[in-house]
């Protein structure tokens, strides 16, 4: 396949996802089956911003145009592909990647997300049997020329030892921060609550400490955020809230809760499934210096930065870890 055929597939993937397909819909129904923390609104969340930001048309072929990517790829090496799964298709840029730049892949999903990847490589290899010269799902991976590998802090330093001599992109546990300045409106905040609900809070994308100036009335917040009270009735989030709230009982540390999250002032920049961290500050350019001096920051949501409301809906080219894939792809 040329570029030009790849990009006619993924439009034609784009389209299927969102679909009432009957197959499709099965798939998603034993996904989300088979790992409580992808809910079928989530599945569907994922699927419906790949669809719309990844995979139309003109936004794949404005991505395209800005790398050096030959309509046919003259010596195609074979990429290996680590994939996480603490979010639905939390991969899926990686393969499109890949196989957008005319490379082979050999791909190891996380068993928490194999059922989603493994059913839109089925309906790729149904519509173009070629599909199965440029991308193989692997339990283990070997005699590639190059890795992308996306992990936690403990895997990455593996990735890092057997990755070593090969070319390579690895991507470490990060997080998001939010800044606010005390004047958003109730919109604001409903949409930040977006930014932390979403995921359970799980993504990489996800708001897991916010920035507040000091007097900062927390009031409309806590009210704005039970748009996502309904996740307390979901028995893996609330376990983590019981803990979390029994932990600060005994140890009698002030909180804020809403009914569904739990609000602690702490410097840290995560923060465990239904607690939201805050730290309260004097001056915003010392905030925003202290988040630029850190590697476990991947983006920043607040007026002036990210808009609320769309940490989780990244463009083609809002590279994991800042490390621009189709560039590393195109070097090789």
């Amino acid at each position: 396949m040329n570029v030009e055929q790849r990009v006619v597939l993924m439009e034609k993937l784009g389209r299927f996802i969102v679909s009432d397909d009957a197959g499709w819909t099965s798939i998603k129904e034993k996904a989300a089956y088979e790992n409580a923390w992808f809910l079928p609104e989530f599945i569907n969340y994922q699927v419906e911003h790949i669809a719309h930001e990844f995979l139309d048309r003109k936004k794949l072929e404005k991505w395209i145009a800005k790398y050096n990517i030959p309509s046919e790829t003259p010596s195609p090496k074979n990429v290996g592909i680590v994939m996480a799964g603490n979010i639905p298709l939390a991969g899926f840029h990686d393969f499109l990647s890949v196989f957008i730049s005319g490379h082979r892949q050999a791909v190891k999903p996380s068993s928490k997300d194999f059922v989603l990847f493994d059913g839109i490589i089925n309906k790729l290899k149904e519509w173009n049997s070629e599909i199965e010269e440029y991308v193989t799902i692997a339990d283990r991976l070997k005699k590639c020329d190059a890795y992308i590998a996306t992990g936690s802090n403990n895997s990455s330093r593996y990735f890092d030892y057997y990755f070593s001599s090969y070319p390579h992109v690895i991507r470490r546990n990060r997080t998001s921060a939010a800044i606010l300045t005390g004047n958003e409106t109730l919109a604001d905040l409903e949409a930040l609550a977006d930014d932390v609900y979403i995921y359970f809070g799980l993504g990489c994308r996800n708001v897991t400490k916010i920035y507040v100036p000091a007097n900062f009335d927390f009031l409309p917040l806590l009210e704005s955020f039970k748009k996502y009270n309904w996740e307390f009735d979901i028995h893996k989030y609330k376990n983590n809230y019981d803990y979390q709230l029994a932990v600060m009982i005994i140890n009698r540390i002030y909180y804020m809760t809403n009914g569904s999250i739990l609000l602690r002032e702490d410097k840290g920049l995560f923060s465990p499934v239904s607690l939201l961290h805050y730290e309260v500050y004097s001056d915003v350019k010392e905030v925003e210096k202290s988040l630029a001096a850190t590697d476990d920051i991947q983006c920043i949501v607040g007026k002036g930065y990210i808009p609320f409301g769309k940490a989780q809906k990244p463009a083609l080219d809002d590279y994991a870890d800042k490390a621009d894939t189709l560039q590393f792809l195109s070097d090789l």
